[in-house]
């Protein structure tokens, strides 16, 4: 009971510090600071570190006018990463503090489409959905930027449009909703195929190259009930963060405010009920790149699920970023998007709980042999199970919650000796 007591109050102080965190982030952002992470090509740290903003660096600069450049004149990733790579063009160098030297690569097409979807060379600042003016100077002209984008819209849409209503729907697997409507971050459509193991039929989806052109590092492999659940869970977080703040309606009224979370709330249960033969209907089209998943709504059919005008619809509610991953719990590969509703491991949850009783028995001098005797197994396995009950108060709410890492599984937990100090646990299990 104590422990539980204890557990709940790390747990609500972590939230309480990660909230904030978060909106200090949240809020620089909106006033156009730099808050850290990778440096875009084309841009250094101001040498003030008070600054908190970016500042130009003109020989990678030319570079990035030059991509933007080939894009606006091809308008094909293909064709521009050949270009880049014919020409010398190169990622941006940077030198770590222990002498090692990061980047400096041919541009692979990836990077090539997330620098010209980076609002950044305009001048701004993006945090998730929303783009900010920012305090470092634009290396794109408004022109240019636009014409980029538009014909990226374009290349999508061609893409898309290679696949018909009918093929969409027939395709080699029909439970694939998904097919014809997202793309990886090359703008490579990303098609259903399966595989059979052990009499069981696995869906996956994958970017296109790896059917057509063999073997590509940068290509996706994503198994397919996972993608499809990862994304009818964004779109119900989206729609119930949207009716919470108000943001359904472009003029939200107060008489309506009622019967449009409840609109809302029966669209959502639709979704988790039926999938995707609700979720086809209102996805328009998808990205996803490394650590993030880019998803259009259909303004039309989302208005009509909702018994809303298309033209009341607030402009941000058919718009969704979230976080975007693929990890690894033993052999299962995990879709984690966006912020994940708790996935309890039951089987760990459980051995826990038991590890806690055998702790007491320990500690009370119950001899090893007897607990195993009692639970009829070796006492190895009592002996690599018990420390479950020494893990780090964090650690262990994270299980009883099921918010720890997915590849935080009972077989890592026993096969590796815990260090005695939490905060090295925690760095070694993943915290």
């Amino acid at each position: 009971m104590t422990l539980n007591v204890l557990l709940s109050f790390a747990q609500f102080e972590r939230e309480v510090t990660a909230e904030r965190i978060r909106d200090k982030i949240a809020a620089s952002k909106k006033k156009g600071l730099w808050m850290g992470g990778n440096l875009p090509l084309g841009y250094d740290r101001h040498p003030d570190p008070k600054a908190r903003t970016l500042v130009a660096n003109e020989d990678e600069a030319r570079t990035v006018r030059h991509l933007f450049g080939l894009y606006d004149e091809l308008g094909c990733l293909r064709k521009v990463e050949e270009r880049a790579t014919a020409e010398g063009l190169r990622s941006k160098r940077v030198v770590r503090a222990d002498g090692s030297v990061k980047g400096d690569c041919t541009l692979s097409r990836g990077q090539i489409y997330y620098l010209l979807r980076n609002p950044v060379y305009l001048g701004k600042i993006r945090h998730k959905d929303k783009i900010w003016d920012g305090r470092h100077p634009a290396i794109i002209d408004q022109g240019v930027w636009d014409r980029v984008q538009e014909k990226m819209r374009e290349a999508s849409q061609r893409s898309r449009a290679d696949l018909t209503p009918d093929t969409r729907q027939h395709s080699n697997d029909p439970g694939a909703w998904l097919t014809g409507l997202l793309q990886d971050e090359t703008g490579d459509r990303l098609t259903p195929t399966h595989t059979t193991r052990t009499g069981r039929r696995l869906r996956y989806y994958i970017s296109n190259r790896l059917i057509s052109g063999g073997k590509d590092t940068s290509g996706w492999r994503l198994p397919g009930p996972a993608l499809e659940n990862a994304v009818i869970d964004v779109i119900a977080r989206h729609l119930q963060d949207a009716a919470a703040t108000h943001q359904v309606l472009a003029q939200p009224e107060a008489g309506s405010a009622e019967a449009v979370q409840t609109s809302v709330a029966d669209l959502v249960t639709r979704l988790h009920r039926q999938g995707g033969q609700v979720g086809a209907d209102i996805l328009a089209s998808g990205g996803i790149a490394r650590g993030q998943i880019d998803l259009e709504l259909n303004p039309k059919t989302l208005a009509s699920a909702l018994g809303i005008a298309t033209d009341h619809l607030h402009p941000d509610l058919t718009h969704i970023t979230a976080s975007f991953d693929l990890r690894r719990r033993g052999v299962e590969a995990k879709v984690i998007a966006g912020d994940m509703a708790p996935q309890p491991d039951p089987h760990l949850r459980s051995m826990l709980i038991r590890a806690h009783g055998w702790a007491r028995d320990l500690k009370a001098g119950v001899q090893l042999m007897e607990i195993a005797r009692r639970e009829s197994v070796p006492s190895a396995f009592i002996r690599t199970r018990a420390q479950l009950a020494f893990l780090s108060p964090k650690i262990q709410a994270a299980i009883l919650d099921g918010t720890q890492p997915p590849e935080l599984t009972l077989k890592r937990l026993v096969s590796v000796a815990h260090p005695l100090d939490w905060s090295e646990q925690e760095r070694l299990f993943g915290f």
